[in-house]
């Protein structure tokens, strides 16, 4: 092979891990509804160039969301681990809240703010079976209100995204939220 077509097979991987470097600091730190050409702009290429890595917005949503949202595994795993099944369920809110403040790209995707990929999709509800299990134990243990039902935990984190989307105080929501979800509270 040429060394000129083996350069630019290297130039373009470094301009893709460029595009992909540039788009995981911006959506982190704006969200998923930052310019593509801004984008571009950061990585030091053309738009030209991110449109022949990615040619749609979500192949490069796809490129970087679904692995970030991988550490919801490690929350849910975490949360499960833990003894006290209230302290357990609390973790779990605060896992999953604290990543979604910290990336506001995570928290535009887990609130679907986009409509997401089967891959972002599949990521996000992979762990309903875990969920569940930690607000059965919760309840169980006799910490969480009975009448607490899956659609109360959505709603509560569709709010809690509203509240990082708009000020960041998320944590004060939270606790407020948790004073009324726990039972002979």
């Amino acid at each position: 092979m040429p060394a000129e077509t083996r350069s630019r097979r290297s130039d373009a991987l470094r301009n893709r891990d460029r595009l992909l470097a540039a788009a995981a600091e911006l959506f982190a730190e704006r969200g998923l509804e930052v310019p593509l050409d801004e984008i571009a702009r950061t990585a030091g290429v053309s738009i030209g160039t991110l449109y022949n890595h990615f040619p749609t917005r979500d192949d490069l949503y796809n490129a970087i969301i679904p692995a970030r949202l991988g550490a919801l595994d490690q929350i849910v795993a975490r949360a499960l681990a833990t003894d006290d099944p209230w302290d357990g369920f609390v973790a779990y809110l605060e896992g999953v809240f604290g990543l979604q403040a910290k990336d506001r790209s995570l928290n535009d995707a887990i609130a679907r703010r986009r409509p997401a990929s089967a891959e972002i999709a599949e990521v996000c509800s992979r762990n309903v079976d875990q969920v569940l299990k930690l607000i059965a134990r919760a309840k169980a243990s006799g910490d969480l209100r009975e009448d607490f039902q899956p659609m109360d935990l959505a709603m509560l984190g569709a709010a809690i995204s509203q509240v990082i989307h708009e000020s960041g105080d998320w944590r004060r929501f939270l606790d407020l939220h948790l004073t009324g979800l726990r039972a002979n509270g």
